[in-house]
Protein backbone atom coordinates (compact mmCIF):
# COMPACT_ATOMS: atom_id res chain seq x y z
CA UNK A 1 0.00 0.00 0.00
CA UNK A 2 1.72 3.34 -0.82
CA UNK A 3 1.36 5.34 1.99
CA UNK A 4 2.48 8.96 0.61
CA UNK A 5 3.30 10.57 -2.43
CA UNK A 6 2.07 9.56 -6.38
CA UNK A 7 -0.52 6.74 -5.88
CA UNK A 8 -1.02 7.08 -2.30
CA UNK A 9 -3.87 5.17 -1.08
CA UNK A 10 -3.42 2.27 -4.14
CA UNK A 11 -1.81 -1.13 -3.60
CA UNK A 12 1.70 -0.35 -6.03
CA UNK A 13 4.76 -2.26 -6.61
CA UNK A 14 7.97 -1.20 -5.38
CA UNK A 15 9.80 1.14 -7.34
CA UNK A 16 10.80 5.05 -7.71
CA UNK A 17 13.11 7.68 -9.65
CA UNK A 18 16.64 6.29 -10.94
CA UNK A 19 19.77 8.44 -9.49
CA UNK A 20 22.11 9.68 -12.37
CA UNK A 21 25.16 7.31 -11.08
CA UNK A 22 22.89 4.13 -11.14
CA UNK A 23 21.26 1.29 -13.90
CA UNK A 24 17.50 0.34 -13.51
CA UNK A 25 18.46 -3.18 -11.93
CA UNK A 26 20.69 -0.76 -9.14
CA UNK A 27 17.82 1.62 -8.69
CA UNK A 28 14.88 -0.79 -8.70
CA UNK A 29 17.37 -3.01 -5.62
CA UNK A 30 18.13 0.62 -4.07
CA UNK A 31 14.07 1.04 -3.82
CA UNK A 32 12.94 -2.32 -2.25
CA UNK A 33 15.87 -1.99 0.53
CA UNK A 34 14.50 1.62 1.19
CA UNK A 35 10.11 0.99 1.30
CA UNK A 36 10.70 -2.75 2.23
CA UNK A 37 13.48 -3.42 3.79
CA UNK A 38 14.68 -6.39 1.70
CA UNK A 39 17.21 -7.16 -0.53
CA UNK A 40 17.18 -8.44 -4.11
CA UNK A 41 19.08 -11.01 -4.76
CA UNK A 42 18.15 -11.73 -8.20
CA UNK A 43 16.14 -9.69 -10.27
CA UNK A 44 14.47 -10.32 -13.95
CA UNK A 45 14.07 -7.57 -16.08
CA UNK A 46 10.90 -8.78 -17.29
CA UNK A 47 9.02 -5.15 -19.27
CA UNK A 48 8.23 -1.68 -19.41
CA UNK A 49 5.56 0.89 -19.56
CA UNK A 50 4.81 3.88 -20.51
CA UNK A 51 2.30 6.25 -18.66
CA UNK A 52 0.69 9.20 -20.68
CA UNK A 53 -1.09 11.69 -18.70
CA UNK A 54 -2.20 14.35 -20.96
CA UNK A 55 -3.93 16.80 -18.34
CA UNK A 56 -1.22 16.44 -15.83
CA UNK A 57 2.25 16.22 -18.36
CA UNK A 58 3.89 15.80 -14.88
CA UNK A 59 3.01 12.37 -14.08
CA UNK A 60 4.20 11.05 -17.29
CA UNK A 61 6.44 8.34 -17.14
CA UNK A 62 8.33 5.69 -17.95
CA UNK A 63 8.39 2.10 -15.48
CA UNK A 64 10.70 -0.58 -15.87
CA UNK A 65 9.02 -3.42 -14.22
CA UNK A 66 11.44 -6.60 -12.91
CA UNK A 67 10.64 -9.46 -10.41
CA UNK A 68 12.43 -10.39 -7.69
CA UNK A 69 13.19 -14.04 -7.53
CA UNK A 70 15.57 -14.55 -4.73
CA UNK A 71 15.80 -12.01 -1.57
CA UNK A 72 17.32 -11.29 1.56
CA UNK A 73 14.94 -10.46 4.71
CA UNK A 74 11.17 -10.15 5.38
CA UNK A 75 9.30 -7.40 3.87
CA UNK A 76 8.75 -3.98 6.64
CA UNK A 77 6.96 -1.25 6.55
CA UNK A 78 8.23 1.97 6.16
CA UNK A 79 7.32 5.90 5.99
CA UNK A 80 6.42 5.11 2.00
CA UNK A 81 4.98 1.63 1.80
CA UNK A 82 3.19 -1.03 3.75
CA UNK A 83 3.70 -4.70 2.22
CA UNK A 84 1.40 -7.67 2.01
CA UNK A 85 1.41 -10.33 0.19
CA UNK A 86 -1.98 -11.73 -1.89
CA UNK A 87 -2.79 -15.07 -3.33
CA UNK A 88 -2.16 -14.36 -7.33
CA UNK A 89 -6.52 -14.71 -7.36
CA UNK A 90 -7.35 -12.48 -4.54
CA UNK A 91 -4.97 -9.59 -5.96
CA UNK A 92 -7.07 -6.65 -5.14
CA UNK A 93 -7.05 -4.79 -8.78
CA UNK A 94 -9.44 -2.49 -7.96
CA UNK A 95 -7.77 -0.74 -5.39
CA UNK A 96 -4.90 -0.14 -7.90
CA UNK A 97 -4.60 1.84 -10.55
CA UNK A 98 -6.43 0.84 -13.51
CA UNK A 99 -3.64 -0.36 -15.85
CA UNK A 100 -2.37 -2.99 -13.43
CA UNK A 101 -5.72 -5.33 -14.40
CA UNK A 102 -3.84 -5.39 -17.57
CA UNK A 103 -0.32 -6.22 -17.56
CA UNK A 104 0.02 -7.73 -14.19
CA UNK A 105 -1.62 -10.62 -14.61
CA UNK A 106 0.87 -11.33 -17.68
CA UNK A 107 3.51 -10.59 -16.11
CA UNK A 108 2.83 -12.93 -13.84
CA UNK A 109 2.10 -15.71 -16.34
CA UNK A 110 5.66 -15.67 -17.14
CA UNK A 111 5.41 -13.37 -19.80
CA UNK A 112 7.42 -10.01 -20.69
CA UNK A 113 5.97 -6.80 -21.67
CA UNK A 114 6.15 -3.44 -23.34
CA UNK A 115 3.02 -1.46 -23.27
CA UNK A 116 1.37 2.16 -23.18
CA UNK A 117 -1.10 4.08 -21.50
CA UNK A 118 -2.98 6.69 -21.35
CA UNK A 119 -4.79 8.59 -19.20
CA UNK A 120 -7.82 10.28 -19.39
CA UNK A 121 -8.90 13.43 -17.65
CA UNK A 122 -9.56 11.93 -14.35
CA UNK A 123 -6.38 10.49 -14.06
CA UNK A 124 -7.70 7.33 -13.36
CA UNK A 125 -9.48 6.36 -16.55
CA UNK A 126 -7.46 4.67 -19.69
CA UNK A 127 -8.37 6.51 -22.94
CA UNK A 128 -5.91 4.57 -24.66
CA UNK A 129 -3.69 1.29 -24.02
CA UNK A 130 -1.23 -0.65 -26.33
CA UNK A 131 0.20 -4.08 -24.79
CA UNK A 132 2.83 -6.17 -26.28
CA UNK A 133 4.40 -9.34 -25.42
CA UNK A 134 7.61 -10.30 -26.07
Amino acid sequence: MKKRGFGAGKWNGFGGKINSNETTEEAAIRELYEEAKIYANKLEKVGKLEFVFPFKEEWNQIVHLFIVKEWKGTPKESEEMLPKWFKINEIPFEKMWQDDKHWLPKILNGRKINAKFVFDKDNESIMEMRINED
